[in-house]
């Protein structure tokens, strides 16, 4: 029996501008500061490799001094209705009834909902009363592999069973603006928002890549390298500058026995499918596995087209394989990190 990646679906947020549009939103924010600071913050937004990025709410309303609960608001009523349109967009691609799904998971790290936002899908959508629900909240950018990879588990105990994974996020809630520490700038220069949905079944009919394997990694002593602050003023991100070193020197653990563990070395891999989660990280990437001519092309074109956008990133990356014409037989290595420290990684097979 085996499980499969039926489908991919991705949603954007209203509200979009180019990097050059909010430059002067940027500027304005930086009223008072430095003259020397406010250009080092201006090149950073310029050089960051994201060249639009799409937002819950309007550039206006990000550098608006709202309290905590006027952001979370405002993330609440994003969350419902990106979750509900890429979860009908998935279902329609796949030809699927909403009531055909055994298993839902959410995941979000950029706000708080209680209920979670998979108990909202379920009453507008009327799935089934005795759906299994899973939802996922502290695993930051890399929760869209954790979320396939506990509908994996959960397909693989139970043999004709399909299961939706659904990706929210909206970084740009949780931009601090009385917060002038590179942190927060970078944070804000990388990070956009959005929304996937990716379904997986177990059905012995079921078609789209097969997963052969998943795993997590951890990072020992890491815990304070990645991850948010809850502050009076909200979620107040954690970013180390050390993380693209720290992946770095982690990668030969994290790939090879990975590989190696279901037959395979990394030569044997044809398609990477990786979390951007900046420049700098997805410069790492591209030097480790440039030299074995793998490329991660995709990769830097999210980046480009629609910034970090937390969990669900990975999942635009995915999308982009499964609508290219891809050989039967060939490998795909997905791979993203996250707060813990934690890398997450699935193989699969088209």
């Amino acid at each position: 029996m085996s499980v499969r990646i039926t489908t991919v679906a991705k949603e954007l947020p209203p509200h979009t501008r180019e990097t050059s549009e909010i430059i002067p939103f940027v500027e304005t924010w930086l009223e008072g500061q430095d003259d020397r600071f406010k250009r080092k913050v201006i090149k950073i937004f310029e050089g960051a490799g994201v060249d639009r990025r799409y937002s819950i709410m309007d550039a206006h309303e990000v550098f608006f001094n709202s309290s905590f609960e006027e952001r979370n608001d405002i993330y609440v009523r994003g969350m419902k209705e990106l979750g509900r349109k890429c979860l009908e967009k998935a279902l329609v691609k796949a030809q699927w009834l909403p009531t055909d799904i055994d298993f839902i998971i959410t995941v979000s790290c950029t706000g708080i909902m209680i209920p979670s936002v998979d108990a909202y899908l379920i009453n507008d959508l009327k799935m089934r009363e005795d759906i299994v629900r899973l939802p996922v909240t502290e695993m930051g950018c890399a929760a869209g592999i954790s979320g396939m990879i506990y509908a994996h588990n959960f397909l693989k105990a139970n043999p004709n069973k399909k299961a939706a994974v659904i990706a929210l996020e909206s970084p740009t809630a949780t931009f601090q603006l009385e917060d002038y520490s590179m942190v927060n700038i970078v944070s804000a220069a990388i990070f956009g928002d959005g929304a996937a949905c990716v379904l997986l079944s177990s059905e012995e009919n079921a078609e789209g890549p097969k997963i052969i394997d998943e795993a997590m990694y951890h990072f020992y002593d890491a815990t304070d390298m990645m991850g948010f602050k809850l502050v009076n003023s909200g979620l107040q991100m954690i970013l180390d500058k050390e993380v693209p070193e720290k992946i770095a020197s982690h990668f030969p653990t994290i790939i090879h026995p990975f590989l190696e563990k279901n037959g395979y070395s990394i030569e044997d891999v044809d398609h990477l499918i990786f979390h951007p989660g900046g420049k700098k990280i997805v410069q790492t990437v591209e030097d480790l596995f440039g030299s074995l001519g793998k490329s991660i092309a995709d990769t830097k074109e999210v980046l480009k087209l629609y910034g970090n956008m937390s969990s669900a990133t990975v999942l635009y990356v995915l999308e982009r394989f499964l609508d290219k014409n891809i050989a039967k037989g060939e490998l795909g290595l997905m791979l993203s990190f996250g707060p813990g420290f934690s890398a997450q990684r699935i193989l699969i097979e088209f």
